[in-house]
């Protein structure tokens, strides 16, 4: 019998197929505290024209709007994609205590390829990460799109 996925990861990828199906690259991302969604995104880049419209910096601003604070102590994120280094900067700073990601990005992500951003001597805070969950689903999800753009 197959491990069903942690809810917030469920989440997470319903908010990555909305993505999809808008014409954004499919990430979603959901910040919890307590095991209940604060704040749900997912990627905006084309939507907003901006370049730093990620899902997790969306969520990430979101949650912060919701809990009326500066950093996200007690929460985690859910995100279907290996974060950039922009993005394991911003939960860096944002104090998130854990992140949960589906799929490696060994071209783009920074936190086990590239700069891995929470590895470094200067990175002021460390969440935990766990990786994996839901992997298959986002990947797939994650090709399929690009294959229809080729």
């Amino acid at each position: 019998m197959p491990f069903p996925l942690p809810e917030p990861m469920r989440w997470a990828l319903d908010a990555a197929a909305r993505a999809g199906a808008a014409g954004e690259v499919p990430v979603g991302a959901v910040v919890t505290r307590d095991g209940a969604a604060i704040a749900t995104a997912a990627n905006r880049m084309r939507a907003l024209g901006d370049p730093t419209a990620h899902a997790e910096m969306e969520a990430i601003r979101a949650a912060l709007g919701v809990l009326g604070t500066g950093r996200l102590d007690g929460c985690d994120l859910w995100v279907t994609l290996e974060p950039c280094a922009m993005c394991a900067g911003a939960i860096a700073h944002a104090r998130l205590d854990r992140v949960y990601y589906a799929a490696p990005d060994e071209k783009g992500g920074a936190v086990a390829h590239g700069a891995r951003v929470f590895g470094q001597p200067t990175c002021h805070h460390r969440p935990e990460v766990y990786a994996g969950l839901g992997e298959a689903e986002s990947a797939a999800m994650l090709r399929g799109f690009f294959a229809q753009r080729r």
